[in-house]
């Protein structure tokens, strides 16, 4: 067998519309996974699921200006773009829409959507503006793909509560579906910005998983979360991060949990590791 063919790229949100119109107008459904690029095993599990999900498969690339803060990793997020279209073709990609941030956000450009209450807490207070940038990418991303289904990996769990909210809040006609977090062996969930850890805080960070999956295990028999997380913060810093937060959430709404009765529970953390921010959940 030969290598499969790389996806298209389409740059214009006129011919993106155009070639999902087209589509759907032959009966076709049509799927769709946004990203960052940078792609990993992450993403294209994301994409082989989405595959499963409709007839033809759109990707986008667009490294989104607006949910980067003023001090964040905007300038050096890892940009392949010839990398990433192999590993997309991998998985039955039809189109990459690569977008000029020109034609994302032309001059004069004022909107801005919000996801007010599920924005507020977790990693919202550490990156504002962060949740408003991503709502309002996905939005427009929307509008210009036109999907029946978008996949959004449960990594970022904050911010596939916030996407799901979007469609179901504006009424749009896409049905998000979760994928499961990929993770490397030793349990370290995979990111693009894995590829900024040195070596030592590579051996370290999958630390967050394992406290995480001790955390969810005391909880799920019977520990009081008000115990529990208190000694999770002290192991997390105790392996060399700054911690940002390690909390218990409603796992629908995300509203905090001090007590193990309050509903399906979902542990979240954000931590930082020399220069590089990491996030990992697990549902208990």
């Amino acid at each position: 067998m030969g290598t499969p063919a790389e996806p298209a790229v389409i740059r214009s949100p006129a011919e993106m519309t155009a070639w999902s119109l087209a589509a759907r107008a032959r009966g076709e459904r049509v799927a769709f996974v946004p990203t960052m690029g940078a792609l990993h095993e992450g993403h294209v599990k994301l994409l082989r699921e989405a595959r499963g999900l409709g007839q033809r498969l759109a990707l986008s690339i667009f490294v989104n200006p607006t949910q980067f803060g003023p001090n964040e990793d905007l300038a050096r997020y890892p940009r392949d773009l010839p990398g990433d279209l192999a590993k997309a073709a991998g998985a039955g990609t039809d189109v990459a829409f690569v977008p000029d941030a020109r034609d994302v956000y032309p001059a004069g450009f004022q909107t801005t959507v919000e996801v007010r209450e599920l924005a507020r807490g977790l990693c919202g207070p550490f990156r504002p503006g962060h949740f408003a940038g991503v709502a309002t990418v996905v939005c427009k991303l929307f509008n210009v793909v036109r999907p029946d289904v978008a996949v959004f990996g449960e990594k970022d769990f904050q911010q596939l509560k916030v996407v799901t909210q979007l469609a179901r809040d504006l009424d749009l006609p896409t049905r998000i579906v979760p994928a499961t977090t990929v993770r490397e062996a030793d349990g370290l969930a995979l990111s693009s910005r894995n590829r900024y850890l040195s070596p030592a805080e590579r051996q370290a960070a999958p630390t967050l998983h394992r406290v995480l999956t001790e955390c969810a295990k005391e909880i799920a028999a019977g520990a009081p979360i008000r115990s529990v997380l208190p000694k999770g913060r002290q192991a997390v810093e105790s392996a060399g991060f700054i911690l940002d937060y390690l909390e218990a959430r409603h796992a629908e709404t995300l509203a905090p949990i001090t007590s193990n009765e309050e509903g399906p529970v979902r542990l979240l953390i954000a931590a930082k590791i020399g220069k590089t921010r990491l996030i990992d959940n697990v549902g208990v």
